[in-house]
């Protein structure tokens, strides 16, 4: 959502307790993606078989790719905090943009130095 550059501090404090209000209010979070992956190969007679849908959970932990099986109950759960932790970052990146604006407002830079003649 692009704010106007002239926003007043006051709007500005009160769009970033908005922002903490909808943080607060995030369910569980999680970090990784669930795949669902269904196996089919040919049974013993040679007839095409289906089976699963099984689930699975990758995430990423100390530079590693890890996988977890998940149940379908588990998947939808996982699904659903990781849609938060989607949620939670774009809501921090608008955080950190609203904080750069407020101090920008708030405090006094250093002068400017005057070019070189």
């Amino acid at each position: 959502m692009a704010m106007p550059k002239t926003q007043s501090v006051p709007a500005l404090r009160q769009r970033y307790q908005t922002l903490k209000d909808r943080i607060r209010n995030l369910g569980l979070v999680q970090i990784g993606s669930v795949t669902e992956r269904i196996d089919r190969r040919p049974d013993a007679q040679g007839r095409p078989r289906q089976r699963g849908p099984y689930y699975q959970w990758t995430f990423k932990e100390k530079g590693k790719t890890r996988t977890v099986n998940l149940s379908a109950q588990q998947a939808r759960q996982w699904r659903k905090a990781i849609a938060n932790q989607r949620q939670l970052e774009k809501l921090a990146r608008q955080m950190r943009a609203l904080s750069t604006r407020i101090l920008d407002q708030t405090t006094q830079s250093p002068p400017r130095r005057k070019p070189a003649r």
